[in-house]
Parts: C-alpha cells; sequence; structure tokens
C-alpha cells in the first residue's frame, strides 16, 4: 500500500510549521462542571533565558524544554474513493519538544 505525504507549507517557510506539546503532571481540574477543551486555560510565557512558565488563575509553575525521542506530525487524512482508493495525509506541523511542567504551581502573591 502506498501512502502519499503532501506538506501544507506556509507562506514564508519551506518546512511545515514546527509545533509542541505541553506535558501537565497531575490533574487539571475546572471549578465547574463544563469540559474545559476549547477554553482558555492559562497563559505561557518565556524568561529571557528561555524557561516557560505556566500562569494558570493564581498559580505559576516553571518548566523546562524538552527534545522528543521521536517527532510527531500533526496530519489531516484524505481519502479519494472516486477514481482510486488512494488515501493521502496532508501534514500541518511537526511536533520536536514538549515543555514539561512537572512541578507543583506555585501561587501569585502580590
Amino acid at each position: 500500500m502506498q501512502i502519499f505525504l503532501k506538506s501544507k507549507i506556509c507562506k514564508d517557510k519551506e518546512d511545515p510549521e514546527e509545533w509542541a506539546l505541553i506535558e501537565l503532571q497531575g490533574d487539571l481540574n475546572s471549578r465547574s462542571d463544563e469540559p474545559i477543551s476549547g477554553k482558555h486555560i492559562g497563559d505561557l510565557h518565556y524568561t529571557k533565558d528561555g524557561t516557560p512558565i505556566l500562569i494558570i488563575g493564581h498559580h505559576i509553575m516553571y518548566g523546562k524544554i524538552q527534545d522528543l525521542e521521536k517527532p510527531l506530525v500533526l496530519a489531516t487524512k484524505q481519502t479519494n474513493t472516486v477514481k482510486t482508493s488512494k488515501i493521502e495525509y496532508t501534514i500541518y506541523a511537526i511536533i520536536r519538544r514538549k515543555l514539561l511542567f512537572k512541578t507543583r504551581p506555585k501561587p501569585i502573591i502580590a
């Protein structure tokens, strides 16, 4: 079976976008019973030396950047069943790094 890959290239680049995963150790709970998918959870910032900082509500977490052992690809699948049963994937982004937040959140005191 042949798998055809097509890259969705950004206007200014020859390669697909590069994304990063965010990995949190523990649970992320909401005060309401509504699911948190698609909602604003917090703000991601970086220090001058490149350390990621995640601010959720009145809590702050410091993380670190790690390379993934095997890169991941964000792709969509299109099936062309009109003429042949050809399957084609469009690559939107490559994920090579993750932002790891494994320490407990600290309260922000003003």
